[in-house]
């Protein structure tokens, strides 16, 4: 099969958490963001930065990996043969007034929503200060001090109260989806013009057909990998999915995405409308024996033996800087 497009769309349990949290309210309230009609979600913004790294994590300990890296959010290049993030994640750098450094991600997510209402409750946080004199906190810590500040600090018999709330939801299952687009992984699109008329295009590919693979292989093991929500350090979020369906399909479609919210019979008519175009996908339920593992491992084995979508023709490797000269 030739392989345009890897939908994964799954659900994953969260607890006790504020996966995103929203604005502060009332100045030391940290909120979580949830919809009007009181579903808790994670914006699509985080469920890239959680997903790139993961991504990160798993290229890091891979022996394949070369010379290819995942850049910072905040400072994305355009080496689409080395940066992970570049080519699938996109970019933009104006150039001379225009956009015409932008590229479009091939690598689409969707926010995680929870599928139904959820209860939000609140927890009140104290911070105790010792060694407090008047306006004056002396810390505890690892600090050397002067003879002043250490009389003064032993001297002091006060404390302080930092009083600060947070929402957090009891339970949630949430819903995601993951969607990369075959047919501009490490490959860029131009446009040829001659007398202001759009007369065709040319593709650029930046990374053989090995490299692109192993790529997408690092996309697909990241979705099963989501660990990195926000409070992360002091509030343990796991965002690996209970049940997924991963969809290995012939054309450019999103429509599975909606599979885990649909009703019986549209999770019937949405399978069949993929077996009519020869789509290959897996479905994996941790409550079951056909576990989300095993679905993993089977979409992982059917991508290795098969190939991936190359508009390109198959033509020679270049750096974005030769196909486009320097920004």
């Amino acid at each position: 099969m030739e392989i345009k497009g890897i939908l994964v769309t799954a659900l994953a349990p969260f607890e006790n958490h504020i996966a995103n949290g929203g604005e502060k309210l009332l100045g030391n309230a940290s909120s979580i963001k949830r919809r009007p009609d009181g579903r808790v979600y994670v914006s699509g913004q985080m469920q890239r930065h959680v997903l790139f790294s993961a991504m990160n994590r798993l290229n890091t300990i891979d022996p394949g990996k070369g010379e290819t890296f995942v850049s910072n959010g905040d400072g994305i290049s355009n080496l689409i043969e080395k940066d992970l993030r570049a080519d699938m994640g996109g970019f933009m750098h104006p150039s001379k007034g225009d956009y015409s450094g932008r590229r479009t991600a091939p690598l689409s997510v969707t926010p995680a929503v929870a599928i139904k209402e959820s209860e939000v409750g609140r927890d009140l946080l104290i911070r105790i200060q010792n060694n407090v004199r008047g306006d004056k906190v002396y810390s505890d810590g690892y600090i050397i001090r002067d003879e002043e500040t250490t009389n003064d600090a032993a001297d002091s018999d006060g404390q302080k109260q930092a009083l600060a709330t947070k929402e957090f939801s009891e339970y949630d299952l949430m819903h995601m989806n993951f969607f990369l687009d075959i047919s501009a992984l490490s490959i860029s699109k131009a446009f040829k013009y001659e007398k202001s008329f759009n007369l065709g295009t040319k593709y650029f590919k930046h990374a053989d057909d090995t490299e692109r693979k192993r790529r997408a292989k690092l996309y697909l093991e990241a979705t099963k990998s989501m660990n990195d929500s926000a409070s992360q350090a002091r509030n343990s979020v796991s965002g690996e999915p209970q049940n997924v369906l991963i969809v290995f399909d012939t054309i450019l479609s999103r429509k599975a995405s909606r599979y885990f919210v649909a009703e019986e019979q549209e999770q019937k008519n949405i399978l069949a409308e993929l077996d009519a175009r020869g789509a290959k996908y897996f479905i994996g339920d941790d409550k079951t024996t056909e576990s989300v593992y095993k679905a993993y491992q089977s979409a992982l084995d059917y991508l290795n033996s098969n190939t991936l979508y190359d508009p390109s023709g198959g033509t020679d490797v270049v750096t974005f800087e030769q196909a486009f000269g320097r920004e």
